[in-house]
């Protein structure tokens, strides 16, 4: 069935045993637009909405074989037709015939003779009612998905939140008992408590930052920024998590924009952490930035197990994880923040990457222009 049920488009089937009727009915709605399907009999009828479901019936009720009444219960026994308003059209006029109609399923009933301004305003009121419900029914399926999606989403932040607080409380306890029989804490313990604290806390800030960048409240504060520098701090503060791992930054220096230095790092340490988690060891993560039409391109590319095309999209919704090699971890708020934070700031972002040949993540902002004689080449190597 056409979802979008626009007039001009509509399909209509027209089932009537009088030749005269079914081609002056057909003749006109076609003139109106319609895409239009005559047959003269219930069985051809049923074939047809079966083969190919209209928009609307147009039915008569007085034919051989099979009269519309019977059309109608048949079209009503299968889940496929039974939405498709039908339109009696008969020459019956008594009380008794149209509450059949109506009581079998019918939307409207003309009367034979009938006026054509009458058909064509009743045929186009009864589509875009159809229309109508039609968007209502995909919202409200769209509403139960989004609640679905929320439960799911909610059990999945407490389940993480979680197994960082256990990690605390246990090394908590643990340190209580050490404490007790004078011994000193356990200097992995503590760095385990701190880790698992750390990463409590950014997903609570990670958590809030998405729902007011979502709701248009995150305050901007923009500065003059050299995204280069920016690049070279965050792989500095990640070279702990790379152990066995090359980081590589290429970027022209100074590179600069006008952009929130706080939200941007925030971006480039979550791009660079990602790219780490999914290179193997011995692998190499390169951050490279270039200037090019106004804009600053900022990339991560790693020599993981990359993506498949289908979810390049999916990985930047909330709480989305996709599975590439082996499952991606977390709650998957990084890259939903990363996105808003870009967006925020006039810029784009997006992936590119393919199943065994690692990804590449990239974000654009405006770039502010340098005299020649400033810019230049810097390619920084990291280990």
């Amino acid at each position: 069935m056409n979802p979008s049920l626009a007039a001009p488009r509509a399909s209509l089937l027209i089932v009537d045993d009088t030749p005269a009727n079914l081609r002056l009915l057909s003749e006109m709605l076609k003139r109106s637009g319609y895409d239009v399907r005559p047959v003269p009999g219930g069985e051809l009828a049923l074939e047809a909405a079966r083969l190919d479901p209209p928009d609307l019936i147009l039915l008569d009720i007085n034919m051989p074989e099979m009269d519309g009444f019977e059309v109608c219960r048949q079209l009503h026994l299968d889940p496929r037709l039974q939405a498709i308003p039908i339109i009696f059209i008969s020459a019956l006029h008594e009380t008794l015939d149209k509450i059949k109609a109506f009581g079998l399923g019918g939307v409207d009933f003309i009367t034979k003779p009938f006026q054509f301004e009458e058909v064509e305003v009743r045929v186009r009121t009864h589509l875009e009612l159809r229309r109508r419900e039609l968007m209502l029914q995909e919202s409200y399926a769209r509403l139960q998905s989004l609640e679905q999606l929320r439960d799911n989403l909610v059990h999945m932040v407490v389940h993480d939140m979680r197994s960082h607080l256990t990690i605390v409380t246990t090394g908590l306890g643990l340190m209580q008992i050490m404490n007790d029989e004078g011994q000193e804490p356990d200097g992995k313990l503590l760095r385990n408590m701190a880790g698992a604290a750390s990463q409590l806390n950014e997903m609570i800030t990670q958590l809030l930052d998405i729902s007011r960048l979502e709701a248009g409240q995150m305050p901007l504060r923009k500065t003059v920024c050299d995204l280069a520098l920016m690049a070279r701090e965050a792989m500095d503060s990640l070279a702990g998590s790379a152990t066995g791992r090359e980081l590589r930054l290429t970027a022209p220096a100074p590179c600069l924009a006008d952009c929130d230095q706080d939200l941007v790092r925030r971006v480039m340490v979550n791009l660079v952490a990602n790219a780490i988690k999914f290179t193997p060891r011995n692998g190499l993560v390169v951050a490279s930035l270039f200037r090019q039409a106004g804009q600053v391109r900022i990339a991560v590319t790693d020599t993981g197990p990359g993506i498949p095309p289908e979810f390049h999209q999916r990985v930047f919704e909330k709480f989305a994880q996709v599975e590439a090699g082996h499952k991606r971890q977390g709650t998957g708020l990084g890259l939903t923040f990363c996105k808003l934070a870009v967006e925020a700031q006039g810029g784009r972002i997006g992936v590119e990457s393919a199943p065994g040949q690692g990804s590449t993540f990239w974000f654009t902002l405006p770039a502010l222009e340098l005299p020649a004689a400033l810019s230049g080449p810097l390619a920084v190597p990291g280990g």
